[in-house]
């Protein structure tokens, strides 16, 4: 199948084409920054996923995974607003099988930067109405809605033993998932599962019972 990956430089996104790419997948990666992936089945397009008008035409998307997405950097317009121009360009069509959003266990919770908050609690919504306008050609369309999770944009807290310490007293699994894991999350959900569709799955290994958000001032 052809995969279309927003945000694959780095982090979750990469590891995610990895993981498809791994399984035979023809993934398209889409990321503003240059992408160290190196396969033969593997297409970077550099280019910002706000840059509407530049966009690369790419056809016949069996799978899209709306990953793309930044912390205190106009959270509404990458975080939202690029991702629904994204899916009704590449989405909205007769031969998508599956469609997944990466959004946030903040978006359940409040509990973290106001934008942000706002800008992944419309990807709850904007998932549902995706799924009931797929729903014809026989696709599902969720959202994947981690904690914490190990990668270089969480490093300044990851690094601060004491912020670190705070962190895990309100992480019942006292961990953080790895990229690979949520990788494998977003397998599942778009080429094993066919029926569960419009859901907002939190994987958070059970922060969010708690609702207390800790960061770096």
């Amino acid at each position: 199948m052809r995969i279309l990956i927003t945000g694959t430089s780095q982090g979750i996104g990469q590891a995610i084409a990895k993981h498809f790419l791994d399984y035979n997948h023809e993934v398209v990666g889409i990321d503003r920054q240059e992408s160290s992936i190196q396969h033969q089945n593997y297409i970077h397009h550099q280019i910002d996923v706000r840059d509407y008008d530049n966009l690369p035409s790419i056809e016949d998307v069996n799978i899209l995974i709306n990953n793309a997405g930044t912390q205190n950097e106009d959270d509404i317009d990458i975080n939202l607003k690029a991702l629904i121009y994204i899916t009704e360009k590449y989405g909205i069509q007769n031969n998508i099988h599956s469609i997944l959003n990466i959004g946030s266990a903040s978006a359940h919770t409040g509990a973290e930067f106001p934008e942000y908050c706002a800008s992944k609690g419309g990807i709850l919504s904007y998932t549902k109405n995706v799924a009931l306008r797929v729903a014809p050609y026989g696709a599902t369309c969720n959202s994947l809605d981690p904690g914490g999770v190990i990668t270089p944009l969480n490093e300044c807290v990851m690094n601060d033993p004491i912020l670190w310490e705070q962190i895990m007293h309100e992480t019942p699994l006292k961990k953080w998932a790895t990229t690979e894991e949520i990788a494998q999350w977003a397998y599942f959900l778009t080429v094993t599962n066919t029926f569960c569709t419009g859901q907002n799955i939190l994987v958070d290994g059970g922060e969010s019972i708690n609702y207390n958000f800790i960061w770096k001032n």
